[in-house]
C-alpha cells in the first residue's frame, strides 16, 4: 500500500497544508488508488484519460476544467483536491490554464491549483497566483499557498511577510516550505518576529508558540540546513528564488 509521506500522512493532510504539493504525481494516483472506491476509481481514470488526450481548450470550457469541478461529488471531499492536482497535471496546465481555472474556481479549486504549481511551472510566472492567496484570511488556502513553489520563487520580503501571515491567521508554520534553510541567519526576519512578539506582549496577548520556533531558525550562529533538491515538473532540479 502506497502512504504519503509519514509525517504528515493524515487525512485532513489530504485536503489542507502542502503535502500534496510535495508528493509527486505518481505517488499521488497510486495513494488514491488505495483509498477510492470502484466507481471513483473508474470516474478519475476516465477524467485523467480525458485531461491527457485533450489538454487544450475545446469551446468555451475544457472537458478537465469540468472534472475539476466534479472531482469533491466524485471522490469525496477527503480526496478531491489530489484528484484535482492529477487532473492539472494529466492536462499539462500551463499558466495561463491555471490562472483561468484559480480566476474562476471555487476555494477548493484554487487550492488545487496553487498545489499544483510546483509540479508544473518550472518558473515564477504563476507567482501572482501565490501574492493572491497570501491576501486572503482562508487558513487552508494561505497553507496552500506556503508550499514548494513560494519556497523556490517568492524574494525575501514577500516571503518574510508570509511567514508573519501564518502567525497571524494560526497557520502552522510546519506548511511552510523550506523554513529552515530560507529562516537561517535572517536578521531581518528576526526583527520582524521581535517586533510583532512585543506588539503582542504589550496587548496583553499571548505570543504563538510557532513564533519562538522560528525565531530560533534565525540565529546566523546556528549549523545552516544543506539544500534541498529543487524537481521540476520533469524531475531535473530546477531554479531557486531569492535567498533570504
Amino acid at each position: 500500500m502506497t502512504h504519503l509521506p509519514a509525517h504528515q500522512a493524515t487525512p485532513a493532510a489530504d485536503t489542507q497544508g502542502t503535502t500534496l504539493a510535495r508528493t509527486p504525481p505518481h505517488d499521488l494516483r497510486a495513494h488514491l488508488a488505495d483509498r477510492l472506491g470502484e466507481a471513483a476509481r473508474g470516474w478519475l481514470d476516465q477524467a485523467l484519460d480525458e485531461a491527457a488526450a485533450h489538454p487544450g481548450a475545446h469551446g468555451p470550457i475544457s472537458v478537465w476544467e469540468l472534472r475539476l469541478a466534479e472531482a469533491g461529488r466524485r471522490c469525496g471531499a477527503e480526496h478531491a483536491d489530489a484528484a484535482r492536482i492529477l487532473i492539472l497535471h494529466a492536462a499539462r496546465a500551463d499558466t495561463d490554464a491555471l490562472t483561468r481555472v484559480y480566476a474562476q474556481g471555487t476555494a477548493a479549486e484554487r487550492r488545487a491549483v496553487l498545489h499544483a504549481l510546483p509540479h508544473l511551472v518550472p518558473g515564477p510566472q504563476a507567482l501572482p497566483l501565490v501574492e493572491d492567496a497570501l491576501r486572503t484570511n482562508d487558513t487552508r488556502l494561505l497553507a496552500a499557498a506556503v508550499g514548494p513553489y513560494a519556497a523556490r520563487h517568492l524574494d525575501a520580503h514577500q516571503w518574510r511577510h508570509a511567514v508573519l501571515k501564518c502567525l497571524f491567521t494560526g497557520v502552522p508554520v510546519t506548511e511552510v516550505a523550506e523554513l529552515e534553510r530560507r529562516a537561517h541567519a535572517d536578521r531581518e526576519l528576526a526583527r520582524m518576529l521581535g517586533d510583532y512578539a512585543a506588539e503582542r506582549t504589550a496587548a496583553g496577548r499571548p505570543v504563538p508558540e510557532d513564533l519562538h520556533r522560528v525565531l530560533t531558525l534565525t540565529d546566523p550562529t546556528a549549523t545552516p540546513p544543506a539544500p534541498a533538491a529543487d524537481h521540476g515538473p520533469n524531475g531535473a532540479e530546477g531554479p531557486h528564488g531569492k535567498e533570504s
